[in-house]
C-alpha cells in the first residue's frame, strides 16, 4: 500500500471569496465545483486543495485548524513580491537557520499559509 497525495479540505463560510483568493492571488485553478454538495477542488502544479461549505456533518464557526498549510515553492521572493501588499501578513520573508527562506500570510478565512524555499542548495 502506498499513500500518493494529501489534499487538505478547508472549511469556509466564504466559499466564493475563498475560490477567488486561491485562484486570483495564488494562481490555483478551479478544477471542479459542486454547489449542491458545497465543495470545490483547486490545484496548482502538484498541489491540490478542496474547499467545503458548512453543512450538517461539518458545522463551521470559523477556522479551527491549529497548524498552518506549508507550501514548498521554488521562487519564494517572486511570490512574496506579488502578495505582500495584497494580503494580511503573518510574518515577513526571511532566511531561517533550517535553510529555508519563507514567509507566512493569512488567507481570507484566517488560515495561515506559509511559503518556503530551500536555500541550502544555493550556498553550495
Amino acid at each position: 500500500m502506498q499513500f500518493t497525495a494529501i489534499r487538505p479540505m478547508i472549511s469556509t463560510d466564504q466559499f466564493e471569496d475563498t475560490i477567488l483568493f486561491y485562484t486570483e492571488l495564488l494562481g490555483f485553478v478551479l478544477r471542479a465545483k459542486n454547489e449542491e454538495w458545497g465543495w470545490a477542488s483547486l490545484s496548482r502544479d502538484h498541489v491540490a486543495i478542496m474547499l467545503a461549505k458548512p453543512n450538517a456533518h461539518r458545522p463551521f464557526t470559523g477556522p479551527v485548524f491549529t497548524g498552518s498549510f506549508y507550501f514548498n515553492i521554488d521562487a519564494v521572493d517572486e511570490l512574496w513580491e506579488k502578495l505582500k501588499d495584497k494580503v494580511k501578513i503573518c510574518y515577513e520573508i526571511e532566511n531561517f537557520p533550517w535553510e529555508m527562506r519563507e514567509f507566512a500570510i493569512y488567507d481570507n478565512n484566517g488560515y495561515i499559509l506559509q511559503f518556503g524555499q530551500d536555500i541550502s542548495i544555493h550556498d553550495k
